[in-house]
């Protein structure tokens, strides 16, 4: 019966219209009982008939502020701050009113009994007004938490932060109607806030909650962390040290991602590998882009990529007049419309949107594109960028990461494209690998083109790797994870630069809005992190142990591979932006001529063998020394320099 009863009547609610007459019933005898307070409780000296119409003129004063401020027009079973709050501005406003309407009609107007009310009692009566009114919805509240607490398993959990984001989180999680949680702790590691209790919750400093003693007593399953504004070597920290014992971690999203204003148990996220980067997350502003790419046609290689797609989809926010976008993969083209037409552009209807499905590597077809829509801004995104699958074919590094690349510069230049930026990659620093070596000629070509004419700015950017991004090894551990280990390392001590992909567009575009013509930006991307060291917290996010659960297999240096990344050759320096993580490299003057002719022998010879190919590339770029790779035996051979 009481489990029929709960069920019919929890998801009914009462009308507002009743709450506020419930509210306004209250304030009468409250009233009443404020001047039996202040007469010391002496009946006799109480005016029945004068406090009765006094009665009656707080009441409609009160009706009218409650009308004002709605506070009764929140659910009672989850009231919360806003609601009290509405509570107390209703009730001081009309309390104010009411005193000033006592003291008029004495010192001013006229000595009306109705309106002439013991300043006590008003104070008196606010105050009491605000106790009850308060106090019967958290005590409304707290029944039926109790009465539908939910059975089976409790989920023990800790708060890291003891602010007001943490007090929230822990109201949200009571209310979870899906999962039973029972928060034991907070945790902050404000000291005077040791050993005090919140709301009837213990706060304890991180160094003892995370004590085997404490753990082992609480029988805390997870860490939720509630901080506002959280750094993120802060955020590492926490993360680390939960994982070192076992726990879950979850985060709670800013305030301004909260829906409504209201944090919802569903919004409290699973902490992910990018939430851990060894840096803090790069802030752009975009002012400079929003200048540059306002009402322009723009076009975007590779529009369908990890890459490419990000460009597209910061682009559109930017509200260019049209954006192309080029694509030679059909169907994640066709999927990416979708995405578009069911969300950006509903937002920024006016930025016109042209699917291009072509090959880069199609000169004809990539000028006839460039004839019809003279786009003004181009980000050449398109490239194939697997190392070891461009070690075996290396004529199809050459091209498409380099004829393709010279085909749609060529067809820039010859249509006045004001600007082309060019996404390049660190592995085109001090090349091992074909892939590399040919982002790095493909680099050359452009710096070299941007010497010999002044209608196109030709820029270059260059990072490292991009967290989720196609070929990442983020996609491929969680598949690994997914299917139960082992994940695949090819060495314990390799190490890559990482980024988000937001991240590393916000950085392209901006490049792209300072450049001048001729650049190589690069980007500061803190520190370089271990692979090894992102597949075992990558286990631990997903609630598994290393080594018993899934363990890490090391398979070797593939071919062209190097155990660390650079972003800089050994002769390049760098030069800073006005942006703090954008820094242009000083590098060596390549002749046009010389580049151009030396490229189109290179293409020539897309039908010979690889060596021959790979050959012809070390003569282009002689700091293109082959790593772990069939290619090494040409190394010992005489190079030339362009």
């Amino acid at each position: 019966m009481y489990r029929y009863l709960l069920n019919y009547f929890s998801n009914r609610f009462l009308s507002r219209w009743v709450i506020l007459a419930f509210d306004i019933i209250i304030v009468a005898p409250l009233f009443y009982i404020a001047y039996l307070i202040r007469m010391g409780f002496d009946v006799v000296s109480v005016d029945r008939h004068a406090s009765i119409n006094q009665a009656i003129f707080i009441t409609a004063l009160y009706f009218l502020f409650y009308l004002r401020f709605r506070p009764y027009s929140g659910i009672i079973r989850h009231s919360g701050i806003k609601d009290a709050i509405k509570i107390i501005k209703a009730s001081l406003v009309a309390g104010l009113f009411a005193y000033i309407i006592s003291y008029l009609s004495t010192e001013v107007w006229f000595d009306e009994p109705r309106f002439v009310i013991p300043k006590g009692v008003i104070i008196i009566h606010s105050l009491l007004v605000l106790l009850v009114l308060i106090g019967s919805r958290l005590v409304v509240r707290a029944v039926f938490q109790l009465a539908t607490e939910k059975v089976g398993e409790i989920v023990k959990v800790a708060i890291y932060g003891a602010g007001s984001a943490g007090v929230i989180t822990k109201d949200t999680l009571l209310r979870d109607k899906k999962v039973k949680y029972r928060v034991s702790y907070f945790i902050d590691d404000n000291k005077s806030l040791n050993g005090k209790y919140l709301e009837g919750i213990k706060v304890l400093k991180p160094g003892k909650i995370f004590s085997d003693e404490v753990l082992e007593k609480s029988e805390i399953k997870e860490v939720i962390i509630a901080i506002e504004s959280i750094d993120s070597n802060k955020k590492n920290d926490i993360v680390e040290t939960c994982l070192n014992n076992g726990l879950k971690v979850r985060i709670v999203p800013s305030v301004e991602k909260w829906v409504n204003g209201e944090l919802n148990p569903n919004q409290i996220q699973e902490v992910n590998i990018e939430d851990l980067l060894e840096r803090p997350a790069i802030v752009v502003d975009n002012h400079y882009t929003k200048e540059e790419l306002k009402d322009k046609v723009v076009l975007v290689t590779g529009a369908a990529g990890s890459i490419g797609g990000e460009i597209v989809r910061q682009l559109i926010s930017k509200e260019p007049k049209k954006v192309l976008l080029f694509e030679q993969a059909e169907s994640p083209l066709h999927d990416f419309r979708i995405e578009l037409n069911s969300d950006l552009v509903k937002e920024f209807p006016e930025v016109e949107l042209e699917f291009v499905i072509g090959d880069i590597r199609n000169r004809e077809f990539v000028q006839n594109i460039f004839d019809l829509h003279k786009p003004e801004i181009v980000f050449h995104a398109a490239a194939y960028k697997h190392v070891p699958l461009m070690e075996e074919y290396p004529e199809q590094a050459v091209s498409t990461n380099i004829s393709g690349t010279k085909n749609v510069a060529d067809a820039a230049v010859k249509t006045g494209t004001n600007k082309f930026v060019m996404v390049s990659t660190d592995k085109a620093v001090n090349p091992t690998n074909v892939m590399g070596a040919s982002k790095r000629i493909a680099e050359i070509y452009i710096q070299s083109l941007n010497k010999i004419q002044h209608n196109t700015k030709f820029i270059t950017t260059r990072f490292g790797n991009v967290l989720g991004s196609n070929g990442s090894v983020i996609p491929m551990f969680e598949k690994q994870i997914k299917a139960g280990g082992p994940i695949t390392v090819t060495h314990k001590d390799i190490t890559r630069y990482f980024m988000t992909i937001p991240e590393a567009c916000q950085l392209v575009l901006e490049a792209g809005a300072m450049g001048k013509g001729g650049e190589i930006f690069i980007f500061d991307m803190g520190k370089s992190v271990k692979i090894y060291d992102v597949a075992k917290k990558m286990i631990q996010l997903s609630g598994c142990n290393y080594p018993d659960d899934i363990n890490i297999v090391f398979t070797g240096l593939r071919p062209g591979e190097k155990l660390y990344e650079e972003l800089l050759a050994h002769k390049e320096g760098t030069v800073p932006t006005y942006h703090p993580k954008i820094m242009v490299a000083k590098i060596r003057d390549v002749n046009y001529a010389t580049i151009s002719t030396e490229i189109d022998d290179l293409l020539l010879m897309v039908n010979e063998n690889g060596y021959e190919i790979v050959r012809k590339m070390k003569l282009i770029v002689p700091e293109y020394i082959s790593n772990n790779s069939k290619y090494e035996e040409l190394d010992g051979q005489e190079k030339k320099s362009i």
